[in-house]
């Protein structure tokens, strides 16, 4: 067969590809008859920059906006020699191997059995979703950390950030087929361009658990009861993390003392979530910039600094929704057992403009950490999407920052492989005999690592210590005759046979 020039090697198939054929001979003849002609690798060079020049003329042309956050598709460049990939994954992505993908089916079977035990089902929704989901409010930080792009239908599309648009758009599509309350969760990847710290990377898992249809604060106090149930399950107790609680109608109240228009609302939270991240003559500069009176502003800030319900009371009156909502939960959290890891903090706002009433979220006691979770009620989020508007409340939960506080407490489990049965043939005879020994043992729900190749049995002894290995089974000539195998107990040293039939 007469050698492929060098040159074709490095052609990408928008130029040149070979036919598909069955048979591999029929396409080497077609080849011979039909000789291929040599390129030269300066007109592929010629043609990568054309092609360079044209898909960045489109992305700044065709969809109008001047490529600043335009992902559109196009044709990738063309190389003229095969180049090493970093190995490594994207900067703020994570791989999982296989010591920390037990770690996470670990934390994943916690969130699960959690809203397990709450009586909540499980949900999931596509990674990629309308980018509008997420465009509510300017000025939310959400908003510029999209990893939006348009797809090849001219679709404005986004990774998505967070969970609760979508489960707010499923609850919008199935309508009345289903009965409230609803009780969800979801454990999902999440995507954030944004800066890195500890405990916070641009993709991560959140658990999700929401209610829809409740409006009553006995919902929330559920919520808190449901994380609290985890934290206690993986030995965080009161004394490692808090709640901060306090309600966006704290908020609303002191700014209609001021006649602040509504408005004006969501802007105001999104500026106060930034309290205790940026100095406070800054939070005050924009609040001044967003419309809101020099004497409102003080008067907010210093409400804002109250860290006691009867405090707060006094200033604002027992007779508002906000005092009364919260004097409820915290009653509610002394029968649900948890009053010891609850506080006020007024200064609690979040940042997603959807939240409407109370708000949480869990902390680190020592400061080290950034939030662990958070949450709280968003009634008002689905006619923002188009559909009629029903009582919601509930948290969102990564994987990043609890795993951190984890290792800071020494709670992070001992999660070795562990296989029952490691499965060898003494023969490349009896490879045969010991697949069946094998699935034999997998029927019976055994977790078996069947050798699968013919190795000495000081590598087999080795293979059994690292998976951590219940008991060798050895297949041999002279017992496989007799119907029996061998059965050594690797961690006493016990050695036996066993007839097939009765081995379990």
């Amino acid at each position: 067969m007469p050698a492929i020039p060098s040159s074709l090697l490095h052609l990408k198939p928008l130029f040149f590809s070979l036919p598909r054929f069955s048979s591999p001979s029929l396409a080497l003849n077609r080849a011979r008859k039909f000789p291929i002609p040599t390129i030269n690798p300066r007109s592929l060079s010629s043609l990568s920059s054309a092609a360079a020049a044209a898909a960045a003329a489109q992305s700044t042309g065709d969809n109008g906006s001047g490529g600043g956050r335009s992902g559109a598709l196009a044709s990738p460049p063309i190389t003229e020699e095969l180049q090493k990939i970093d190995v490594n994954p994207p900067k703020g992505t994570r791989d999982f191997p296989p010591e920390e993908m037990r770690l996470r089916t670990w934390l994943f079977h916690n969130f699960r059995e959690v809203s397990r035990l709450f009586g909540f089902e499980e949900v999931d929704f596509p990674v990629l979703e309308s980018e509008a989901l997420y465009i509510r409010k300017a000025g939310e930080e959400i908003r510029d950390q999209l990893y939006c792009f348009e797809d090849r239908g001219n679709r404005r599309v986004a990774l998505r950030p967070e969970l609760t648009p979508s489960l707010a758009r499923l609850v919008i599509q199935k309508g009345k087929s289903v009965s409230l309350p609803l009780k969800w969760f979801a454990v999902g990847q999440c995507w954030r361009y944004e800066r890195m710290t500890r405990g916070r990377r641009r993709e991560h898992y959140q658990w999700n658990m929401d209610i829809i249809g409740v409006p009553e604060v006995m919902a929330e106090a559920e919520l808190i009861s449901s994380i609290v149930t985890f934290f206690k399950r993986v030995g965080i107790t009161a004394s490692d993390v808090g709640f901060k609680v306090s309600s966006r109608k704290v908020l609303q109240e002191v700014l209609r003392c001021y006649s602040v228009p509504e408005s004006l609302f969501s802007k105001v939270c999104i500026i106060i979530d930034k309290i205790g991240k940026i100095p406070v003559d800054e939070i005050k500069k924009d609040l001044k910039s967003a419309g809101v009176s020099e004497e409102a502003v003080e008067e907010l800030l210093q409400v804002l600094s109250i860290k006691s319900l009867t405090k707060l009371e006094e200033i604002l009156g027992g007779a508002g929704e906000a005092v009364a909502d919260l004097k409820q939960l915290f009653s509610l959290a002394e029968k649900f057992g948890y009053a010891e890891w609850i506080e006020f903090d007024a200064s609690i706002v979040r940042g997603l403009a959807y939240y409407t009433g109370i708000v949480f979220e869990g902390f680190d006691r020592e400061g080290k950490l950034r939030a662990i979770c958070g949450g709280g009620r968003y009634d008002r989020l689905l006619s923002t999407f188009g559909g009629d508007d029903l009582p919601a409340c509930g948290f969102g939960f990564g994987d990043a920052v609890i795993v951190e506080l984890l290792k800071d407490r020494g709670l992070l489990p001992e999660l070795s492989l562990q296989i029952e049965n490691i499965v060898c043939a003494l023969d490349v005879d009896l490879q045969g005999a010991a697949a069946r020994v094998a699935s034999i043992l997998r029927e019976k729900s055994q977790t078996v690592d069947l050798v699968l190749e013919s190795k000495p049995l000081k590598w087999v002894f080795k293979r059994a210590a690292r998976i951590n290995a219940h008991r060798l089974i050895l297949v041999g000539n002279s017992e496989w005759q007799r119907g029996m195998v061998v059965v050594k107990i690797l961690s006493s040293g016990e050695q036996y046979e066993v007839k097939l039939d009765e081995l379990v």
